[in-house]
């Protein structure tokens, strides 16, 4: 018979801050999505979208992950607005710029502290150690695109 995975804490931790910052860059990439004027605005606009599907597929991709090492995923709003350590996007309109310039620095951000956990959950978890080396990859390609977006001095 088989068993289920079994998790450390760490992995849990990994698990979870990822999972918040995960919803939350899909959530103010949205709303930048939403409020983004300026010369480049076309393709910023969708690649904001690309970003949302990104974050929104790896959040649902490690609250899975989650619940299969047996720990309940938790991905409501007071959690998110708790513990995410992204950084809240300011309201009303957001020139394509500035969004290009937060969007990079927070998707750098997210890469990061996912690689920050890898070390503590590569040997008592290999397949959620690799789920987030994919997912951080990912994020970091995209915060190279947008970097490479930015003007030049």
């Amino acid at each position: 018979m088989a068993t289920k995975p079994s998790s450390t804490p760490e992995v849990r931790e990994a698990l979870q801050s990822t999972l918040v910052d995960l919803i939350d860059l899909s959530l103010v990439a949205k709303q930048a999505h939403w409020n983004l004027y300026g010369p480049h605005f076309r393709s910023v606009h969708l690649h904001l979208d690309d970003i949302v599907e990104l974050a929104r597929t790896g959040s649902d991709d490690v609250a899975e992950r989650l619940v299969a090492v047996g720990t309940p995923a938790d991905g409501r709003a007071d959690e998110v607005a708790k513990t995410s350590k992204v950084r809240g996007i300011e309201a009303g309109p957001l020139g394509d710029d500035k969004v290009i310039a937060y969007v990079a620095e927070e998707l750098q951000q997210v890469s990061n502290r996912i690689r920050e956990q890898l070390p503590d959950i590569e040997k008592p978890d290999p397949l959620t150690h690799d789920m987030l080396v994919g997912i951080a990859t990912e994020i970091e390609k995209e915060a190279w695109m947008f970097r490479a977006q930015r003007a030049t001095d």
